[in-house]
């Protein structure tokens, strides 16, 4: 039995074989009946003790304090620290795997990695998750398929056209290559075989393209492997390779596309972004984004990384969008700003339009009704669905005048309501990403001024951090739904109340900053939080957001993310989840207690 220890459980995934195998060779299996004291209060621990099955209560006195479960692992403390004060109880038939305590303390003094789940806080322990994550994710990254890489779709020329043509095609459809077919041969041509056509062997560019084409493809399927695709470059010395589905050429797959893919090169879509000539070429991009966002993610790169890559790379397609469509008049006198997660950088899907624009001063009416279709359309091209709340630039409300939004401001602050309190986050939240900027800036001062010394608004502001339960009881077990498949909402029981809570605290001080990591780090140099807690609370919403990140790769087309199943987590990841939560709700109480709401 002992050899079924699941040595992928963590801590344990941290041991080296041979480690595993001492482990394996020491551990002992316990049955206690229901009732039966595992580890007595105040008396010293003799072991490690993993939970194979049934489930076991830690007690404080008369409290429960938590109910533990299969594949946890208990007492640590009283391990490492020789000290301690709850007991373990087993609440029915529980079998436990037992670790004795010398092979356990002898582990954590040759494995420091091992030993660090041991003693490191919360921000430490999900920091070495990240590490530990980082390894794995690269080994699948060569795992993905060629059809999540960009391919260069294909164009046709007959091998009778001429260099001149197929130039002008290249840079029409701003590719490098071309498929030529002659008879049943299928060849390609590249810009580099007419440039050496041209310049150093002097043919007229009215010579057959057929002549410079190379027939000897190499080609891979949209199924096959990015390693394959890669062994197959080396293997034949080929820069580029054909797609083909089993039935036809699908694609060219460029050296510098698998290599960006590989490197999780954002550069390379931020190029695109710059150098397109049409809204085709912005879809591309807009597709390209979310491809971007899968290979950081296999990388391991953290999440506010990936945030601040998407939201980089989104603003960079909206303001393109933007020069394309917008008259001289809007792109001089507006500013066109985003807002909520895609505002303060932290978006990391693709969501829906969250978007609005600020004019200097009236604008012709059919003017502006004609760019607003034109650009909300554009953006719903390239897979933005339009937002429920209808908070983007089609919306006149969302699209007007600096003077109509400060009167919004003054009447959102004197007579306030739910409606109100969105908007004011709103637009604190929001960015300005084309256009004239510094009406964005002059808009938020004038909201802050309105707002300072306001108490009684920023109370009912602050109130929506209780808009919604944590999902962690008062046992530190993780509260489900029943209909949501036994799932608990990420989004709402965990990144919304740290938003909000850290937004208004960030409004009363009039900060500038917009992310909810720099609003953290700005309130804990101000004294408003404590510099220990605020680092505990900013590693706690990125671990949130990485769940919900990944569930956002697993969600099937049109799910949120947002629902995590506790089950289908990892050990670590629940017991991370747990710890993160507690922070969520510790920091419920400290926003309760600092805008005094237990009084309203």
């Amino acid at each position: 039995m002992p050899k079924a220890f699941d040595i992928t459980n963590p801590p344990f995934d941290r041991l080296t074989p041979h480690e595993a195998e001492t482990l394996r060779a020491a551990l002992d299996i316990g049955y206690f009946s229901p009732g039966e004291a595992i580890i007595g209060k105040d008396a010293p621990a003799d072991a490690l003790y993993v939970v194979i099955k049934g489930t076991v209560e830690e007690r404080s006195e008369a409290d429960l304090l938590a109910l533990l479960g299969p594949k946890d692992t208990f007492d640590s403390r009283a391990l490492v620290h020789d000290h301690n004060g709850h007991e373990f109880l087993a609440r029915d038939e529980t079998l436990c795997y037992i670790i004795p305590k010398t092979v356990a303390l002898n582990l954590i003094k040759a494995n420091p990695r091992f030993a660090a789940f041991f003693y490191r806080e919360i921000s430490q322990k999900l920091d070495e998750l990240a590490h530990d994550e980082e390894a794995k994710r690269y080994g699948s990254l060569m795992h993905a398929k060629v059809s999540e890489l960009f391919w260069h779709p294909p164009s046709f020329l007959a091998a009778s056209d001429t260099v001149e043509a197929a130039g002008h095609l290249m840079h029409e459809i701003d590719s490098n290559a071309l498929f030529v077919r002659d008879g049943e041969r299928i060849g390609i041509i590249t810009g580099m075989n007419l440039s050496k056509a041209v310049v150093l062997r002097r043919q007229p560019i009215q010579t057959p393209v057929g002549e410079f084409a190379n027939f000897d493809i190499v080609s891979v399927g949209p199924d096959d492997f990015v390693s394959s695709a890669l062994l197959l470059m080396t293997k034949y010395n080929k820069r580029r390779l054909a797609v083909h589905d089993g039935e036809r050429f699908v694609g060219i797959l460029e050296d510098i596309d698998l290599l960006g893919f590989l490197a999780g090169s954002a550069q390379i879509v931020a190029g695109r972004i710059d150098r397109a000539s049409s809204l085709q070429d912005l879809a591309i991009a807009a597709r390209e984004i979310e491809a971007q966002m899968r290979a950081l993610r296999r990388q391991g790169v953290k999440v506010e990384v990936i945030a601040e890559i998407v939201s980089d790379l989104n603003r960079r397609l909206l303001s393109r969008l933007f020069e394309m469509v917008a008259p001289a008049e809007l792109r001089t006198s507006g500013c066109l700003i985003v807002m909520g997660s895609e505002g303060r950088g932290e978006q990391t899907m693709r969501t829906d339009q969250d978007n609005g624009l600020i004019l200097e001063g009236p604008v012709e009416g059919a003017t502006l009704e004609s760019f607003r279709n034109e650009f909300s359309g554009g953006l719903e091209s390239f897979g933005f669905p339009p937002c429920p709340g209808d908070i983007m630039v089609r919306n006149p409300v969302w699209s007007k005048p600096v003077s109509d939004y400060l009167a919004d401001f003054r009447r959102w602050i004197v007579l306030p309501d739910d409606a109100a309190h969105m908007n004011v986050a709103i637009i604190y939240d929001a960015k300005a990403i084309a256009g004239n900027v510094q009406l964005l800036d002059g808009a938020k001062t004038a909201l802050i001024d309105m707002i300072r010394g306001e108490q009684a608004f920023l109370v009912h502001f602050a109130r929506a951090v209780d808009a919604f339960e944590t999902p962690i009881g008062l046992f530190n077990n993780l509260i489900t739904s029943e209909g949501t498949g036994d799932a608990l909402d990420l989004k709402k029981g965990g990144i919304f109340p740290i938003v909000h809570g850290v937004r208004s605290l960030a409004l009363e001080q009039g900060l500038r900053e917009t992310s909810t990591d720099k609003r953290i780090l700005r309130l804990c140099d101000l004294g408003v939080l404590r510099t220990g807690f605020g680092r505990d609370l900013n590693q706690a919403f990125r671990f949130l957001l990485t769940l919900r990140l990944d569930g956002q790769l697993a969600a099937s087309a049109g799910a949120s993310g947002t629902l995590v199943r506790p089950a289908h987590l990892s050990s670590m990841e629940r017991h991370l989840l747990r710890d993160a939560l507690q922070v969520v709700k510790q920091f419920r109480e400290i926003v309760r207690h600092h805008f005094k709401l237990g009084m309203f």
